[in-house]
């Protein structure tokens, strides 16, 4: 009964990736009416999100030693506080300079406080299906394109972008604290109460792990698996704009990925749970950089869609299989220090997307490059994966006298 409350840290998981991420991410909705309501660059707006995704992956590590030594539920909990009060704040930015130290600071590290720990923490709630119920939490996140920026969406188009971010810090609150309340610290593991590990790795302290190849190779691979997808995610709107679709049209087509990448995230926690989480990053990693190239290519609604769920199935397949990979070559005990230094590191890589993609924009009047600049990511990312160690072997369990 105990571990089945694992499924109730999964879906208030969930919930809490959804507004956190989604809020976060409706930035590229705002981007077009903010810059033409204020005269901020476009290149300047995007900043904010490339601090978003630098203050959230050094926060991350640190929120998750924080979730090793405190527990989940106090991290997340002060996250939800704070992600309302950045987006209420920033709603009432007077300079572009303003806006950026208030969402690009509060915002991302209120952010790392729910991915990386909930993420962490779902690791120590099962057993099996392990890759199942990281990739459902996860799922929030995908999720979140066909909620949060389709709301942003019409906010902005019923009343003004001030208006509507406040609305969604308002929105932030209501749903993140009562999900908060609802986590809770994983049981001990069967097989560890046994005398026996689950995972290799047992005996680790955190610094011989982030010494470790295993860890080296998980960490560069998330970052190139990042810096490939981070920017054709956030400048999917502004790109389709530019090809002359309306602006709900190219939502729509966010919405679209965000909804292949929620299909992804389930099929490929299946897979990876049945094959192999490393195996299945791998393939995914290579559909990934095929969807980010494909979108050079792509000019019409109907090409925009395709490449849409191939490339939005790929990216978030994958990013929840991270989790799992580090669950099988470190211990529980020191997974949220562990997996918040990866994701700080992987942030180092979602944060040249948007910045790069606004300053290829504002140079070159297009986003050509950013997409031959993706695939290339991408390659690299596959070729990382493909230099994963073997696991550890597990410890047999010691016969006991009679």
């Amino acid at each position: 009964m105990e571990r089945s409350y694992g499924w109730v840290i999964v879906g208030a998981g969930a919930l809490m990736g959804c507004v956190a991420i989604g809020a976060m991410f409706s930035l590229a909705v705002f981007l077009q009416p903010m810059s033409d309501a204020t005269g901020w660059s476009r290149t300047g707006i995007s900043s904010a999100m490339t601090l978003d995704f630098l203050t959230m992956g050094i926060a991350a590590f640190g929120w998750g030693a924080l979730t090793d030594r405190f527990g989940p539920r106090i991290v997340v909990l002060s996250g939800a506080i704070l992600l309302g009060l950045g987006l209420a704040l920033a709603s009432r930015a007077n300079s572009l300079l303003e806006f950026q130290i208030i969402y690009g600071v509060v915002v991302g590290v209120a952010a790392g406080a729910v991915f990386a720990p909930m993420i962490a923490t779902v690791t120590g709630w099962f057993e099996e299906r392990r890759g199942l119920a990281v990739s459902l939490v996860s799922a929030g996140m995908g999720v979140a394109p066909m909620t949060v920026s389709p709301f942003a969406s019409w906010l902005i188009a019923s009343y003004d972008w001030r208006t509507a971010l406040l609305a969604i810090a308002i929105m932030s609150w209501v749903l993140l604290v009562p999900a908060a309340l609802l986590v809770r610290r994983p049981p001990p593991a069967r097989s560890a109460a046994a005398g026996m590990p689950a995972e290799g790795g047992e005996g680790m302290t955190v610094a011989q792990a982030l010494r470790s190849p295993q860890f080296i190779v998980l960490a560069v691979t998330f970052f190139f698996c990042c810096a490939a997808h981070s920017g054709p995610i956030f400048h999917t709107v502004s790109y389709a704009l530019t090809c002359g679709l309306s602006a709900m049209t190219a939502v729509t087509i966010y919405s679209v990925e965000g909804l292949a990448g929620l299909g992804g995230r389930i099929l490929f926690g299946l897979l990876g749970d049945r094959f192999g989480a490393r195996r299945i990053v791998v393939l995914g990693l290579m559909v990934q950089a095929l969807g980010a190239g494909g979108y050079y290519f792509t000019r019409e609604i109907g090409e925009f869609y395709a490449v849409a769920i191939l490339f939005g199935m790929a990216y978030g397949g994958v990013m929840p299989l991270y989790a799992v990979i580090a669950r099988e070559y470190f211990p529980m005990r020191i997974m949220g220090t562990v997996f918040g230094a990866a994701a700080m590191i992987s942030s180092l890589g979602m944060a040249l997307g948007p910045a790069v993609g606004g300053w290829i924009f504002d140079t070159f009047n297009g986003y050509g490059f950013l997409y031959i600049a993706s695939f290339g990511m991408g390659i690299a990312a596959v070729a990382m994966a493909l230099a994963f160690p073997p696991l550890p072997g597990r410890r047999q369990p010691v016969a006991q006298p009679a």
